[in-house]
């Protein structure tokens, strides 16, 4: 067995080397961790109408299962934002929120995400990951955010909420916005305050964690449960007992496709962080690797009665930012969460339900990736548009349709510009025999009589009648007639047996009209297609050169 291959399988693989320096900064980083990590934790359980114990369960299992597994050393794997409400509209559908039938189904979706980024990870299927671009990763998130805000807002507000779609609960916050509750606001408002004033100042800092004993405090000293003011109320504590639930196979059957859906926005995000913590080879080594660990995170945390989990890269990058040099980091803050879980839940009593609200609203605006969209819309209109349309089917109509729906956009997308090229009439660089896109920064001068076409793409049966209807449209729109016709083959990767007979015929043509063609700079698998095709043959092997300036003077010099 390779040495590479040796370490790929080795547990613990970031503890491989360890040096006695990094335990201090190891510390530090998982203390820090565990901090900002039990209000976020616990918070994003109600996202998945589960207990908030099972939030601190879930940070365990994906604390404990990053580590033995995981490759990259900062990562931090627990409950997570983006997959909860997809598992929560999932799992409604087939049982009560809050029943034990829920938390049963819940748990085995969380196997079966396990299972699925397991083998995702032990065949290496992390490059599946490239498939969904960033303009639509972007407007999965920000319909996310959008979801999650109308979600928590009636908290906030200290409202019952209600409504089953995202219109329905907006006309009901609405319509019961005269009702608000002060008190539950100014939590909700003191809450938010601290941890954008902890997190503007150094990010390390626990502004949640602050703001929610801040909220306990004022719950109980000001009795604001006397004040319409929801509290989260008793908190089971104690260790979990471990074992699949019961359920019934009808039911778990119907878990398949939300299943997929969740495992794949895991190793969106997956690839994602992992790429924020290195680079290149480094991170595609490390994915695959790391997704194992993360499927063995999901399988833990259903056994233990909690909900799928994920890699989060804001709590990544505290990591790294608070010195943490290996899984160490995680080991040290799933310790001190299995201490809240057996020890402290009593405090959560008097947890006001507009705190964890705020904290959600807190946590879906990092989703709302504003710089970005600026990016996109300044890129390409079409693109921007496409991340509009996310936004809006994730928002509106949930984030499985959403991600269909944007997967299926991008694929036409991606074939409408293989379909339809880019492509460049070239002209020669004024003084010099380079040939550049006519209109560039540089002057240029025509050759009269000359036409130089590069196009930037395959040529293949999608788009090879684009390529030869441009070819004679050049030739036909001409300012004066054409003589010599320079396929620039330098874009070109490869040439299909569609593609090759297309070219065939138009050169053909070309050359009953009295018109020269030539082909440039081809390499590659171009010069095999050429050959093969037999479009080599009738072009003539003269025709074929090196560079555009000595196909011009060879089409053009005396024959």
């Amino acid at each position: 067995m390779s040495a590479a291959r040796a370490r790929r399988l080795a547990l613990f693989p970031t503890l491989q080397g360890y040096q006695s320096s990094w335990l201090t900064g190891d510390v530090i980083a998982g203390l820090t961790l565990v901090a900002i990590a039990i209000p976020e934790q616990m918070a994003t359980a109600r996202l998945a109408n589960m207990p908030a114990l099972t939030g601190l369960l879930a940070f365990v299992a994906g604390s404990v299962m990053i580590a033995v597994f995981g490759a990259s050393r900062q990562m931090s794997v627990g409950a997570d934002s983006t997959i909860a409400p997809v598992v929560a509209a999932s799992v409604v559908t087939l049982a009560a929120a809050g029943t034990p039938e829920y938390q049963h189904l819940v748990a085995w979706m969380a196997v079966a995400v396990g299972v699925i980024l397991l083998l995702a990870g032990l065949l290496r299927l992390g490059w599946i990951a490239d498939f969904i671009s960033t303009p639509v990763v972007t407007g999965i998130l920000a319909g996310i955010a959008v979801e999650i805000f109308i979600r928590q807002l009636p908290s906030v507000l200290g409202l019952p909420g209600g409504g089953v779609s995202t219109i329905d609960r907006v006309r009901e916050i609405a319509r019961q916005l005269p009702r608000a509750n002060p008190w539950a606001m100014g939590l909700a408002a003191t809450v938010l305050a601290l941890m954008v004033i902890g997190e503007r100042i150094d990010r390390r800092i626990p502004g949640a964690l602050i703001g929610l004993a801040v909220a306990i405090a004022a719950v109980s000293f000001l009795h604001l449960a006397d004040h319409g003011v929801r509290v989260l109320g008793p908190v089971s504590g104690g260790l979990p007992s471990i074992g699949m639930p019961p359920a019934r196979l009808s039911q778990v059957t119907r878990l398949a496709s939300p299943a997929f859906t969740v495992a794949f926005l895991c190793l969106v995000q997956s690839a994602a962080t992992c790429r924020s913590l290195s680079n290149g080879a480094e991170a595609t080594e490390a994915l695959d690797h790391d997704l194992v660990g993360i499927g063995a995170a999901n399988v833990a945390a259903g056994l233990t009665g909690s909900f799928p989990v994920n890699a989060s890269p804001p709590r990544s990058a505290v990591v790294a930012a608070s010195g943490g040099k290996s899984q160490v980091a995680s080991l040290v803050a799933a310790a001190a969460a299995v201490g809240v879980i057996a020890f402290a839940t009593g405090v959560l009593t008097n947890l006001p339900q507009a705190a964890l609200g705020a904290v959600l609203i807190s946590i879906a605006s990092r989703l709302l990736h504003l710089d970005d969209l600026k990016q996109i819309r300044r890129f390409d209109a079409f693109e921007f548009g496409l991340t509009v349309v996310t936004v809006a089917v994730v928002a509106v109509f949930g984030i499985e349709q959403g991600i269909v729906v944007a997967f299926v956009l991008s694929m036409v997308d991606r074939t409408r510009l293989a379909a339809r090229p880019r492509d460049a009439v070239l002209q020669r660089e004024a003084g010099t025999d380079h040939w550049i896109p006519s209109g560039a920064a540089d002057p240029t001068e025509r050759v009269p009589g000359v036409i130089v076409y590069l196009p930037l793409a395959p040529v293949w049966f999608g788009n090879a009648q684009y390529i030869t209807h441009r070819i004679r449209e050049l030739v036909d729109d001409a300012p004066e007639p054409v003589r010599a016709f320079v396929i620039d083959a330098a874009g070109v990767a490869d040439i299909d047996f569609t593609g090759a007979r297309a070219l065939d015929e138009v050169v053909a043509d070309l050359k009953r009209r009295g018109i020269a063609v030539g082909i440039a700079r081809s390499s590659g698998l171009v010069p095999r297609d050429l050959e093969r095709s037999g479009l080599l043959k009738d072009l003539g092997p003269a025709n074929v050169y090196s560079d555009v300036e000595s196909a011009v003077k060879g089409l053009t010099g005396p024959r």
